[in-house]
């Protein structure tokens, strides 16, 4: 989720290349045209091809299984990197195995004694159609907003795209329990495709993946893996509705709204997005959930007026309660450390709701260390934070104690 601009996704910076290709849509590299909009959304892209196809005997397997695998040279990472591509056994929100796709990338060089240290990566929103999938762009959607980072670091990164998103089926867009398994099944599946990795791992996100490791961490709680270290947050983790209404009044977020409808149809098939949406809202929303993954919806729903796009009473609504109860994050205590960063500009997920949470998980227990960036935005803050991403997760794998400064806040 993401309320700046940015080369594809709303709040991401753009590249020199993407700039260019904007032309004329503005000193920021926003569409101003419908053209300019799917031009913006199709640069990155990489063709679909069978590899993301359903494989007939899938439903024979169990979760975590490697379905299919191949090496892909397609990505613009740093030299030496090698790709692989997974398919794999994942369950969703409903408990339902699913299909579901990633890529493993792999430093330059040998593997360290032991395999290389492993980041599961949890993207942020990249949009909710089938093509929008990190598997499927150029960079890996966050290739010089971290990624590339890590792997100079010595990590291997396993990025799941998420079920729907490469895969056929309807993304179940910000339903955490669906993302933070995508994520947790994401890691033995890679480990059967590429030998090379260590069992030891850590969970690394976003925005949309920010709140996912939360989501992951609280799941790990339960599943206690020996082999799991810890979590990074990163401007992910905020009451569910304060967002939804964050995003009803901002200007030019409105589009995300989209992206909750389609999500929630996609889990709850009984709900409707005409439950929630006004007229004016669902005339962009086949275009916005199918046609693109970024830029289409931003210029959709750009243009004033921007009044509400939900109806009076959306928030009562059976489907939608059930949704905003399930996204309650900090509530359960965390076995492993998890760190927090957040943007006190933050016009996405604004800083108060994180601290909100934060505090949450210090109260039962949980073991916080929050650390907030003066003057930064949603994605300045990912791009910032990465040295300190890195230095903490480096005292992961060290064995070093985790620091918390829950009583210091």
């Amino acid at each position: 989720m993401r309320i700046e601009a940015r080369g594809r996704s709303y709040g991401w910076v753009a590249s020199l290349g993407m700039l260019l290709l904007a032309g004329a849509a503005g000193a920021q590299g926003l569409p101003t045209t419908m053209q300019q909009a799917e031009q913006l959304d199709h640069a990155d892209e990489l063709p679909m091809t069978s590899f993301y196809a359903m494989p007939a005997h899938w439903r024979r397997t169990r979760p975590g299984a490697l379905l299919r695998q191949e090496t892909f040279s397609g990505y613009s990472l740093p030299a030496g990197t090698t790709a692989v591509r997974i398919l794999y056994h994942s369950v969703d929100g409903a408990g339902r195995g699913v299909v579901t796709s990633g890529v493993v990338l792999l430093p330059a060089g040998k593997a360290p004694a032991g395999g290389w240290p492993v980041i599961a990566w949890a993207h942020g929103t990249s949009g909710v159609a089938r093509a929008c999938a990190p598997s499927l762009m150029k960079d890996v959607y966050y290739g010089n907003e971290g990624l590339s980072a890590m792997l100079r670091a010595g990590y291997a990164i396993v990025a799941t795209d998420y079920h729907g998103l490469g895969t056929e089926g309807a993304h179940q867009y910000l339903d955490l329990d669906a993302q933070a398994r995508d994520v947790i099944y994401s890691v033995p599946a890679a480990q059967r495709a590429v030998p090379s990795l260590g069992a030891r791992w850590v969970v690394d996100g976003h925005s949309q993946g920010g709140a996912t490791a939360w989501r992951v961490a609280a799941l790990e709680s339960s599943i206690d893996d020996p082999h799991y270290l810890g979590a990074v947050s990163v401007s992910g983790s905020a009451s569910m509705r304060d967002l939804i209404e964050h995003m009803d009044h901002s200007q030019g977020g409105q589009f995300y709204l989209m992206y909750i409808a389609f999500g929630l149809h996609a889990r709850y098939p009984q709900f409707e997005p005409a439950d929630i949406l006004t007229p004016r809202a669902l005339a962009g929303y086949p275009a916005t959930t199918t046609q693109g993954c970024w830029y289409i919806g931003y210029f959709l729903y750009s243009k004033g007026p921007h009044d509400s796009m939900l109806r009076p009473g959306w928030q009562k609504n059976p489907w939608v309660r059930r949704f905003l109860r399930q996204a309650r994050e900090g509530a359960q205590r965390l076995s492993q450390p998890i760190l927090v960063l957040a943007g006190e500009a933050d016009r996405t997920v604004p800083i108060a709701g994180e601290r909100r949470v934060a505090a949450r998980a210090c109260r039962v227990g949980s073991r916080v260390e929050f650390k907030a960036y003066p003057g930064l935005d949603h994605d300045p803050t990912m791009v910032k934070s990465v040295p300190d991403q890195l230095h903490w997760i480096g005292d992961r794998f060290a064995g070093k104690t985790a620091v918390s400064n829950c009583t210091s806040r």
